[in-house]
């Protein structure tokens, strides 16, 4: 059943491959300007790893020499591209994932999958995860024991704020969506999006993940 279902995810990234293929390049730029054209790719970072889009067979890979991206990472690409949609803008409005349109159904699994592992993984790692927000050129922010905003795509900033544990509480994060990342991106890529940060944190903190982790392969 796990081999079935890490086949589909690599089959949906060769079937995106296939759709960017077909993408009108103009309207494509025109939709996700931050998309660059570099020497038979076209280029775009996300959460600091700079990735391309192949010009010849739609696939993707790492450019900036670290590790190659996951199915995870590839389809935050693929679907941003794919969905992003013409004129959409940052609204500066922002809202945690159960506010953004249509989230709500799946809040519950985003909280125990998301927000409860970010909690987890940096309780008692305060200085860790202020660091590895700092190496991610992250921007400080007041609220929270630690609390940041890094961009996960240029159109896609997530606002990170995270409480740690003490005598009577146990720790606590939160992520923020900008009202309009669901104008960039398919709702259930959120999660996703969620997802690869809360990782890129962790593996700069060199912290393991802890708790009911969401697992695309």
């Amino acid at each position: 059943m796990q081999e079935e279902k890490i086949s589909n995810y690599v089959k949906l990234c060769m079937e995106w491959a296939d759709k960017f293929m077909q993408m009108d390049r103009k309207d494509l730029l025109r939709r996700v300007p931050e998309l660059k054209e570099e020497k038979g790719y076209l280029t775009i970072e996300h959460f600091g790893r700079k990735y391309g889009i192949s010009e010849k067979d739609g696939s993707i890979c790492s450019l900036d020499g670290d590790q190659e991206p996951g199915t995870t990472e590839m389809l935050n690409i693929y679907t941003l591209l794919g969905y992003a949609k013409e004129g959409a803008f940052f609204m500066d409005r922002w809202v945690p994932f159960a506010d953004l349109r249509n989230a709500r159904p799946f809040a519950p699994a985003y909280k125990i999958g998301e927000t409860d592992v970010f909690s987890a993984t940096f309780s008692g790692h305060a200085k860790e995860l202020r660091e590895a927000f700092i190496k991610l050129g992250g921007k400080g922010l007041p609220q929270g024991d630690v609390g940041y905003e890094i961009k996960a795509f240029q159109c896609i900033p997530l606002r990170f704020f995270f409480w740690d544990r003490d005598e009577e509480f146990e720790a606590e994060g939160n992520i923020l969506f900008d009202y309009s990342a669901t104008d960039f991106n398919h709702v259930e890529s959120a999660v996703s999006i969620a997802d690869v940060g809360i990782k890129r944190l962790a593996e700069i903190a060199g912290l393991p993940l802890r708790g009911k982790n969401f697992h695309m392969h």
